[in-house]
């Protein structure tokens, strides 16, 4: 008797949600970007995740947004590339979905509409758009500011239809894990908050798109795979080290706090575009704290 083989699943394991490095301009610096993409894959990291909000998708140029996937694709080839495609209107997020799949992308994850609180009719038919372009769709649930919640019985819905294969799971309700394998058991569930990492892979993720991996890539991916394997002794031990760190990816600073740390760190997180803008100083002193002292501990 002969066995199917699954098709392969490039958005398992750590994702990592980029950073993206900017000049004193504030120009993207597209060689820093290339060489950080490939030290985090050096540094256990399986993949990279452009043009997500902590790669700032939102102020870049049509221009800028499309070279930073190639520039990834480049670095460290396109099955470990799982763009962010979102965009207010389907049909540009189709394209873009289209520009990875052309750049050699194996994966994209897609937002639900987010320009107003759609309806659960307009989240099928986006997605069902999307993955026209015949690329691997991941969805990203973040309804704390999309004001669009997949909940499960929708994330169901929509892997049924073919439309998405897997979820990255921001809303921190850590119960949903649950439910979403009662309802959709072959759909996998990313962990999609730093904060929430080790609750669910208890509760059985099979991936982590991850934001403190860019300062700190291998004490955060010994985490992850010790989370993942029951080893729970290690996971924990690491889990309280560095919470104080990950609990900033929850934050709306999470952008400015993660460059922070990577500058700290001697890796390129440098300014933000506007409007966002530079930490207020009990910030960014908490922020330099913690990072200090996972230095400290051997963890950078």
């Amino acid at each position: 008797m002969t066995t199917t083989p699954h098709p392969p699943r490039p958005w398992r394991g750590v994702l990592v949600a980029t950073a993206l490095p900017l000049r004193d301009d504030l120009s993207v610096d597209h060689d820093a970007y290339a060489a950080h993409c490939a030290w985090l894959v050096e540094n256990g990291c399986d993949g990279v995740v452009p043009n997500g909000s902590l790669g700032e998708y939102q102020v870049l140029t049509p221009e800028e947004r499309a070279r930073v996937v190639e520039t990834a694709v480049a670095a460290i080839g396109g099955e470990r590339v799982m763009p962010g495609v979102a965009a207010y209107g389907s049909a540009e997020a189709r394209r873009w979905a289209e520009q990875a799949r052309d750049a050699g992308c194996a994966s994209v994850m897609l937002l639900p509409p987010n320009a107003y609180r759609a309806d659960g009719r307009s989240v099928l038919a986006h997605y069902a758009e999307v993955a026209k372009a015949g690329v691997p769709v991941v969805a990203y649930n973040n309804p704390i500011d999309t004001k669009v919640d997949l909940v499960p019985e929708l994330l169901a819905e929509l892997h049924a239809e073919g439309y998405i294969h897997a979820v990255k799971e921001f809303s921190g309700d850590v119960r949903r894990a649950y439910r979403i394998a009662e309802l959709a058991p072959d759909l996998d569930l990313l962990i999609g908050a730093d904060d929430v990492l080790l609750e669910l892979a208890i509760a059985g993720a099979k991936g982590w798109v991850a934001g403190y991996p860019n300062a700190l890539p291998r004490a955060t991916v010994e985490l992850y795979r010790a989370a993942v394997a029951g080893d729970l002794g290690t996971a924990k031990k690491l889990y309280e080290q560095l919470h104080p760190l990950l609990r900033w990816d929850s934050k709306v600073e999470f952008v400015q706090a993660i460059k922070l740390s990577m500058d700290i760190v001697g890796r390129p997180g440098g300014a933000c575009r506007p409007p966002r803008q530079p930490l207020l100083p009990e910030q960014e002193a908490a922020v330099r704290s913690a990072t200090e002292q996972a230095v400290a501990a051997g963890l950078a």
